[in-house]
């Protein structure tokens, strides 16, 4: 399968928001036109752009016994996609993710770079000595990545099986990805009423140690070590 046109799917919010939603778990249709606040018709449109690129998938699944069958979608792909865009660069790599094969110590010298190179050569020589230091750097991010793709993939399998509930869950998938949150942005994300989000951060305290202040939403790092320690 060729590469998916990533930046063409990231340029439209609609569908950054249809990602973000299949992030915490699989989806059927009328769910996902449930989370965004556009027609079902602009959603099955996006859908289709997006599986038409490979980077979701579709499948039918029974509900239950007497349940109507239902059309899921998941997200396809698992890679970090890099960009550079100046007036002298325009760079392009996406990187396959999977388990960490290793964990090591990585040592990038940045202050081995030539400064200050004067000659043509000289100067060839400093960007090629600055590649191999990218290509350490980009290796360090895939196995990262890696670690935290796998991470967040036990957290939701465990906060599903022992709290199950979904707004929670994606509050928290939330904030362990951007450290913070404002009940606006919350409520903006997830298409619930501000006063929800407030009731579902309480709810989720008493999991994991929050700080709510006015209108602001963060993990407690200080009390999660605490009970960690215990």
């Amino acid at each position: 399968m060729s590469e998916p046109d990533i930046f063409y799917i990231l340029g439209n919010k609609v569908r950054r928001d249809l990602l973000s939603h299949l992030t915490c778990t699989e989806c059927y249709f009328s769910l996902l036109s449930s989370k965004v606040n556009v027609s079902s018709t602009a959603v099955s449109k996006h859908l289709k752009i997006m599986e038409r690129e490979g980077v979701l998938k579709s499948y039918e699944k029974e509900e239950g016994f007497i349940g109507p069958t239902r059309k899921y979608y998941s997200i396809a792909v698992s890679k970090t996609f890099l960009v550079t865009v100046t007036p002298n660069i325009f760079w392009y790599k996406s990187l396959d993710l999977d388990s960490p094969e290793r964990f090591e110590r990585f040592e990038i010298r940045l202050d081995e770079l030539n400064k200050s190179p004067k000659s043509l050569h000289s100067m060839v020589t400093a960007l090629i000595d600055a590649n191999k230091k990218l290509d350490q750097i980009i290796e360090a991010l895939r196995i990262i990545e890696s670690y935290r793709n796998n991470l967040m993939k036990n957290i939701k399998e465990r906060y599903l099986k022992e709290i199950g509930d979904m707004t929670q869950l994606a509050i928290l998938h939330y904030l362990l990805l951007y450290r913070k949150a404002t009940v606006e942005q919350l409520s903006d994300i997830l298409n619930l009423k501000e006063r929800e989000i407030k009731e579902k951060a309480e709810e989720l305290s008493r999991v994991i140690p929050l700080n709510i202040r006015e209108n602001l939403i963060e993990i407690d790092e200080d009390e999660l070590m605490k009970k960690e320690a215990k």
